[in-house]
Parts: C-alpha cells; sequence; structure tokens
C-alpha cells in the first residue's frame, strides 16, 4: 500500500513544490534557444535539425512509461528518473556544444536529446497524478494550474537565458543538465500522495483563487520583462532584480500552507464538528482502514439486497471494491477505475480521444505555422502572433479548468461541454481565416490560443472521472499523444503538402504569399472543429449520469457517498 502523508497542509505544500517541478518540466521548449549552436557545431542541414526537433517533440509527448508506472512505484521514485534523464541527455548535449565530444554520429545526439525532452512527461505525469490525487474535487482547477505553469515556466527559463545566462546556449544546457534536476531532487519529498485536502468549498475555492491571481501576474509580469528587454539596457543588477522578483512570485503558492500553519486551529475542525478521512479509499491512512472496510462491506451488501440504480448505492459499491471488502466480478462502469484494456473497448474512450485530437491537432498546426501564415498574409508581426498566441493558450489552460469546474458543481454539466464551446469558435475562427480577413489575424490567433488550452484542461480531469484515479497516469499520457500525432497529420502532412503546392505555382521559390497558401487548409480544419463538435456532443450526452452521480444533488464534492 503506498504510504500518504497524513493532515491538511500536505496537499498544498505538494501543489506548492510541483510549480517547481513544473519549471524543470518545461526544459523541452528551450530547444528554439540552443538549436542554432547545435546546427553550427555539428555542421547540421536544416533537414537534421528539423529530425532534431522531432526528437524533442517525442521525448516530451512519449509518458506511457511513467503513466504506467506511477501506479505501482512511489512518485519520488518516477520524479528521480526523470531528473537523471534530463541530467543525462542534457549533459551529453552539453559535451556536444561544448565540443568535448567532437563529431559523435547523429543518432548518438539524436537519442541524447530525445532522453533530456523526455524529462519533461516523467515530471509531469508525477505532479499530475500526485494533485489530482490529492485534490481530487477540483480536478479541472488543479489541472488548469498545473497545465498552465507549464507554459509559465517555458518563459521563467527564456527570461533567464536572455538575463542572467547572456543567451548563452552552453551556460543554458548547464543549467538544464545540472539546476534542473536538483531542483527535481529537492522536491522529490513534497511531491507526495496526501490525504486528500478537506477544507470546506469556502476555504479551498479562497485558496485556489489566490493561487490563480497568482499565476496570472506571474504572467503579466513575463510579458512585461519580455517587452521592456527588446527596448531598455539593462544592468547585471537589474537582471537579477527582475529574476528575484520571478523567484517570489513563484513560491507564491507556498503561502497557503504557511497560512495553514499560522492560523492551524482553522483547519483542524470542518464545519459539521467532523474530522473529514477523505474520499479516496487508496489514499486512506492505514490507523482508518479497519473501520472504512467495515463500513464499505456493510454499505455493499445495502447495494446488493436493495439492487436499486440509487446513485449513493453506486458510489459506495465504488469504494468497498476500491478497499478490496467485496470482490467485483462484472466489468467496471463509467466513474469507476478501469484497466487500460477495458477502457480501449469503450466508445466513450475514443469520443475522447478523437475530440481531443481534433482540438489541439488543428490548434497546433496553427502555432507550427504562424510565421507561414503571417508570411503569405504580408505581415512582419510574427512576434507579437505568437506572444498572442501562447498567452491565449495559457488564459484558455487556466480559465478552462475553473470554468469546468464551475461547471460540473453548480450544474453538473459534463466538462466535454466546454470542449463543444470552444470547438465551435475554432470553425468559425477558420472560416474567417480561409477568408483571408488580414484584420483578424491578430484576434483569431489569440482566440485559437485560447481555444487550444481549452482541450488540454478539460481533458485531464474528464479523463479521471470516467476511468478513475487507480491509472489514470497511463490514461491520460495515451490521451496526450493526440497532440503530436495531429501536428503530424494536419500540420506535417496537410499543411505542408499543401503549402508547397501553392508555393510551387510561384516565382517565390519556397515561399508562398497570398490568401490560397492556407485557404483550403483553413477549411478542412474548420470541417474537422465541427466533426469534433459533433463527436463532443455525443459524448456529453453520454457521460452526463456520471457527473449527476460524482456532483448531483447539490454537492460540490465528488464522489458525494463518503464517510466524513
Amino acid at each position: 500500500m503506498v504510504q500518504v502523508k497524513a493532515g491538511t497542509r500536505p496537499p498544498w505544500v505538494g501543489l506548492a513544490a510541483a510549480v517547481w517541478v513544473q519549471l524543470a518540466a518545461a526544459n523541452p521548449y528551450t530547444f528554439p534557444l540552443y538549436s542554432g549552436t547545435l546546427k553550427t557545431v555539428l555542421g547540421y542541414d536544416q533537414q537534421r535539425l528539423t529530425l532534431m526537433g522531432v526528437a524533442n517533440d517525442i521525448g516530451e509527448n512519449f509518458g506511457i512509461i511513467p503513466g504506467i508506472l506511477c501506479s505501482w512505484v512511489p512518485s519520488w521514485i518516477v520524479l528521480g528518473v526523470g531528473a537523471l534523464l534530463c541530467f543525462v541527455g542534457y549533459g551529453a548535449v552539453w559535451l556536444v556544444v561544448t565540443k568535448t565530444v567532437i563529431r559523435p554520429p547523429f543518432w548518438v545526439v539524436w537519442i541524447a536529446l530525445l532522453l533530456g525532452a523526455n524529462s519533461s512527461a516523467w515530471l509531469i505525469t508525477t505532479v499530475l497524478v500526485t494533485n489530482m490525487k490529492n485534490f481530487p474535487h477540483s480536478r479541472g482547477t488543479v489541472s488548469g494550474l498545473l497545465k498552465g505553469y507549464v507554459g509559465l515556466c517555458a518563459a521563467v527559463l527564456t527570461q533567464l537565458y536572455s538575463g542572467i545566462l547572456d543567451k548563452s546556449p552552453t551556460n543554458l544546457l548547464i543549467l538544464l543538465a545540472l539546476c534542473l534536476p536538483l531542483v527535481c531532487l529537492l522536491m522529490m519529498y513534497f511531491v507526495r500522495p496526501c490525504t486528500p485536502a478537506t477544507e470546506d468549498d469556502e476555504l479551498q475555492h479562497g485558496h485556489f483563487l489566490f493561487t490563480q491571481i497568482a499565476c496570472v501576474i506571474l504572467a503579466l509580469y513575463l510579458l512585461g520583462t519580455t517587452i521592456l528587454d527588446e527596448f531598455l539596457p539593462k544592468s547585471s543588477t537589474s537582471k537579477y532584480a527582475m529574476f528575484g522578483v520571478t523567484v517570489l512570485l513563484l513560491l507564491s503558492p507556498l503561502v497557503i500552507p504557511v497560512k495553514m500553519t499560522i492560523f492551524k486551529n482553522v483547519y483542524n475542525i470542518r464545519p459539521n464538528g467532523l474530522v473529514s478521512l477523505g474520499k479516496l479509499s487508496p489514499l486512506l491512512p492505514p490507523d482508518l482502514t479497519q473501520t472504512y472496510l467495515a463500513n464499505s462491506v456493510s454499505l455493499a451488501q445495502t447495494y446488493y439486497d436493495d439492487d436499486s440504480d440509487d446513485e449513493d448505492d453506486d458510489v459506495d459499491m465504488l469504494l468497498a471494491v476500491g478497499e478490496g471488502a467485496v470482490s467485483r466480478n462484472r466489468r467496471p462502469r463509467r466513474g469507476e477505475d478501469f484497466e487500460f484494456h477495458e477502457a480501449l473497448v469503450k466508445a466513450d474512450f475514443w469520443l475522447l480521444f478523437v475530440a481531443y485530437f481534433i482540438g489541439v491537432g488543428s490548434g497546433v498546426t496553427v502555432l507550427n505555422n504562424l510565421a507561414q501564415i503571417a508570411f503569405a498574409a504580408n505581415n512582419d508581426g510574427t512576434t507579437i502572433l505568437l506572444c498572442l498566441f501562447s498567452l491565449g493558450n495559457f488564459f484558455g489552460r487556466l480559465a478552462g479548468g475553473t470554468i469546468s469546474e464551475h461547471l460540473v458543481k453548480s450544474r453538473t454539466l459534463p466538462r466535454p461541454v466546454l470542449m463543444t464551446c470552444t470547438q465551435i469558435i475554432m470553425a468559425i475562427t477558420y472560416l474567417l481565416l480561409a477568408l483571408a480577413l488580414e484584420t483578424s489575424l491578430y484576434a483569431a490567433t489569440a482566440c485559437l490560443g485560447i481555444c487550444y488550452g481549452v482541450q488540454f484542461s478539460v481533458m485531464i480531469p474528464t479523463t479521471s472521472e470516467l476511468f478513475g484515479l487507480k491509472n489514470f497516469g497511463l490514461f491520460y499520457n495515451f490521451m496526450a499523444l493526440g497532440n503530436p500525432l495531429g501536428a503530424f497529420l494536419f500540420s506535417s502532412l496537410l499543411a505542408g503538402y499543401l503549402y508547397d503546392k501553392e508555393a510551387a505555382k510561384g516565382s517565390t521559390g519556397s515561399s508562398c504569399v497570398g490568401p490560397n497558401c492556407f485557404r483550403l487548409t483553413f477549411f478542412i480544419l474548420a470541417g474537422c472543429c465541427a466533426l469534433g463538435t459533433f463527436l463532443s456532443v455525443i459524448l456529453s450526452v453520454r457521460i452526463k449520469p456520471v457527473y449527476q452521480m460524482l456532483y448531483g444533488g447539490g454537492s460540490s464534492r465528488a464522489p458525494r457517498a463518503s464517510l466524513h
């Protein structure tokens, strides 16, 4: 049995520590900062450098192995493997860039970069799985926060590179190989399973609101410093001062457990006078197991005697099965813990995967081709467009988790409803881009960034609610494959092929100018989003009973029938 940390503060300490692990997990986003030096030192052409980018993308998104291990080994082991991969992978790349190792074979460098980037998958999987279990009643909010912090931490690393590291690729690689693994090792003790957070809804809502506000302030601060960096010269002192503010903002989630320590009496007793035991049976402290088992057996017996469809009985039976109080000879139902092979034959699994694949696949196509889209529209604002998309992506991830959490708790609306709404907006936006309305390019880019970010913060908690938290790491990483798969099919094969075809008709070499460069691509993406909308509507209708079971009856807790 996995040992858990009891008390009200550890979940919040773990969430604060997860922010720093996300800083290490943002390492794949730094590839553009050192790729030029790698190309020059090794004498690679653009095709080989592109293959290096493929290694970076595959490493970042391949998390099946850590997803499986998260269900079997302690979180510190998974974090430790991620730190080791970061050290080995980027350490090897540093040896190549500094010419300590002279011109190694291409496949050696490719594997080294793959290993370094793959550390991100191990780190993100650990913090997501652990915090989703520690905050089972705020899964949307937690997933939105953590995924949002990944993007922000990429900007933090860029700030470090531009400021303190003086834009030195070799110094950056030292940071990736030594400092980031050290951060993971320091946070290893704190990112661990805990008794689920049990404050009342008002307190927990206030804590999450504080963390979200701090996250937004960090985003705006990074945006401001990035803009100022382009226009104002900075001294060494100002660089360290600006990064010091960034560090303080990254530490801000730690205010919550500090506050809970100072005012600890407020958090010991719930309003009804009872201490909550937590709602996920695998996470119960050992000293409560016997009492919990006895109640679970009684609830399970009632379930079989009545043979009714009452929602409380369904949840009670689920808890009894989870503790091993009774055996389960039937296949799991929606909302229960699934094995991977059991989920593969479920229509809900594939509806969610395809809808997510369409949403993120079409969005990443625009992201990967922003420079070409701007050039085709005779627009030289590529940097501004990238900034708009990135900010939209961050706010989409953050707001998507919060809004979906509100919808499920106040109206028991399935989270994929938000996926439906955003894909409708994406389809309309693609049509506007296909009509080559140049004045709409900036607004369309920001809008697509927001909708793209929402797909992440909806998919993650939905997966856990449909198929359980037991094997959540594996399910999440399989769903996450929709991103690189979409990039390959929509961006490389579709957009790349059609763009080159149009470019061949002109006289500007390999570049394409004019509305026809991406017109057909945008029409196809609009059609795909229409299909994604249809599939997410079907999914929402099918899984409505799950949300009524978990969040119905005016309860803002999930599951409802937990012992207190």
